[in-house]
């Protein structure tokens, strides 16, 4: 019981870390004159994808490989059938011809790149280097695309970038920056201790635990974000969250967490975890395809097919 209250805390400081940091930071971009639609691709994606990083840091630096890959694993495989199933359910989504022409394939191709990383069951510093060039590779695409983006977007991101500018101190943005870093650093470390209890308790592997606990506490900022974003009918939003968060789940925090401590990658991980998760990818696609929108229905199936691979995972 302990463990799990533990668990239970450590996602609420990561979460609370994770609005802290980013608040202070797009406070400080925003009077340092970043470009709103910088400010907002870079603030926003940071937000959602925090404590997946801290959470795979931590794992890699105290020798958890298993672990930080399976709560990228876990992550993708709920932001597409859990979180964009449920937002589907809560408003169908029409989807932007951008986003099935040019924003998945990159989803597909960054999970694809992954396969051959993953083959010689580790992931190596200058594996991890491969994957954060590929984030600065994506991240110039999108800044390159952002400009062609229609002015209801562009507004949006001025939106943010205004919201950012509200009154305090300078001392005051470094210190939720400085705050919300630390929330993020012992919310990681608390949620990787009890999951590893967890595990010990349970009799199961951390990667079991990673694929399912860890990767749902994780995953809780998109699914607030897209949930909310269907219900006020802003598609784009959503659906572009998880896309953009899967993305930055393999290149950034694979790659960072690589970097930081090679990722031992064990077999059960290329035979059920990597499959599932290519699978779930996959089956964006025809569901994005017809008409151009999720709908209720295949937000069903998303939902039914997330429930049917985390049985498989799990057995």
């Amino acid at each position: 019981m302990q463990n799990v209250l533990l668990f239970v805390g450590g996602v609420g400081v990561l979460y609370f870390g994770a609005e802290w940091l980013v608040r202070g930071a797009a406070r400080l971009a925003a009077k340092l004159g970043v470009r709103p639609m910088v400010l907002g691709l870079t603030v926003v994606s940071l937000g959602t994808s925090a404590p997946e990083l801290f959470v795979s840091t931590v794992a890699a630096l105290e020798g958890r490989g298993d672990l930080a890959i399976a709560n990228v694993m876990g992550s993708n495989l709920a932001n597409i059938g859990l979180i964009l199933g449920i937002s589907a359910l809560v408003r169908p989504m029409a989807v932007a011809g951008r986003t099935v022409t040019r924003e998945v394939p990159v989803m597909l191709l960054i999970t694809l790149v992954l396969l051959p990383l993953l083959m010689d069951l580790e992931i190596a510093r200058v594996e991890g280097v491969i994957l954060l060039t590929a984030l600065v590779a994506y991240l110039a695409f999108v800044m390159r695309t952002a400009r062609e983006e229609t002015a209801e977007v562009a507004e949006e991101f001025a939106d943010f970038a205004q919201a950012a500018l509200t009154p305090g101190g300078l001392m005051r943005d470094v210190g939720l920056v400085v705050l919300g870093t630390g929330g993020l650093v012992l919310g990681a470390k608390a949620i990787v201790t009890a999951a590893t209890f967890i595990a010990e308790t349970l009799g199961v592997s951390e990667l079991v635990i990673g694929v399912t606990m860890v990767a749902l506490g994780t995953s809780l900022p998109e699914l607030v974000t897209s949930a909310v974003a269907a219900y006020r009918q802003e598609a784009d939003i959503a659906v572009g969250n998880v896309i953009g968060s899967n993305v930055f789940n393999i290149a950034a925090i694979l790659g960072v967490a690589a970097t930081v401590a090679p990722l031992h990658v064990s077999e059960r991980v290329l035979a059920v975890e990597y499959p599932a998760v290519l699978v779930m990818s996959l089956l964006l696609v025809p569901v994005m395809w017809t008409q151009r929108t999720i709908r209720r229905l295949e937000g069903a199936v998303l939902l039914a097919a997330y429930a049917g691979l985390g049985f498989w995972v799990l057995h």
